[in-house]
């Protein structure tokens, strides 16, 4: 497993993808914090990373299925899928080889935004008077958000050989999870389940880790829902196969 895992982090990194998903990262929330007129920090008055955590998740919707979408679906063009089936691994540590390399490229892509908070940190009067525990909890939930694309991702990679529909497929569930659920909220004819649609929210959850607050019941929700999506891939691996 860790031999697969190795393998993915080297081929993000002797190409250019980890590069270009990083600089994206950092220039599109960049021109949101510091240059757009009136969403910028210094037109806005206060010391605060909003900015960032509200784009951010939009962002990694298109970023993810953009790194994912070659996992299983190049490699079964390729027909290396089958070769490396035929390892001693299984399909569940394939997935999960997988699943942990491009969440690791995830967590490359927020780590040098760190330098935005450091920043902001400095420039509010008197220093460091900004809400740190939200930034530091809307981190968090970026985190998982991001552990929860990769899931998304993952999955459309083992529905088709084809990487643009794969891309396709991830993009809008992760919008349907993301932010549809919250515009079907509400409507007459579901409002009865509104409940229901509040919880599978990604949205709901991750609003809720922004505030500062680690509800189990947000961390159990991301876990559950990334597991239930690697399960579904193995079932998918294993119907291939044959």
């Amino acid at each position: 497993m860790f031999a697969i895992y190795k393998k993915e982090i080297i081929i993000f990194f002797s190409s250019i993808i980890a590069y270009v998903v990083i600089i994206v990262f950092l220039i599109v929330n960049g021109v949101f914090l510091w240059l757009l007129p009136e969403s910028n920090i210094f037109d806005f008055g206060y010391a605060t990373l909003d900015q960032l955590f509200e784009i951010s998740p939009w962002i990694f919707m298109f970023l993810v299925p953009a790194i994912t979408m070659r996992s299983f679906a190049e490699e079964r063009r390729a027909g290396t899928l089958e070769i490396i089936l035929t390892k001693p691994v299984s399909d569940m540590q394939l997935i999960l080889a997988k699943y942990f390399a491009d969440l690791t490229l995830v967590l490359f892509a927020l780590l040098p935004s760190l330098l935005y908070f450091f920043t902001v940190y400095q420039l509010a009067s008197p220093a460091g008077n900004m809400d740190i525990g939200g930034s530091w909890g809307s981190y968090l939930g970026l985190f998982f958000l991001g552990a929860v694309y990769v899931s998304i991702g993952l999955f459309s990679s083992s529905l088709s050989d084809n990487q643009i529909i794969s891309f396709l497929v991830a993009l809008f569930i992760c919008f349907f999870f993301y932010s549809l659920l919250d515009l079907l909220r509400g409507l007459v004819l579901i409002s009865p389940i509104d409940p229901l649609l509040e919880y599978l929210s990604i949205n709901t959850h991750y609003l809720s880790m922004s505030r500062g607050v680690l509800d189990s019941r947000d961390i159990l929700y991301f876990i559950s829902f990334s597991a239930l999506l690697l399960y579904l891939s193995r079932l998918i691996i294993e119907k291939r196969k044959w």
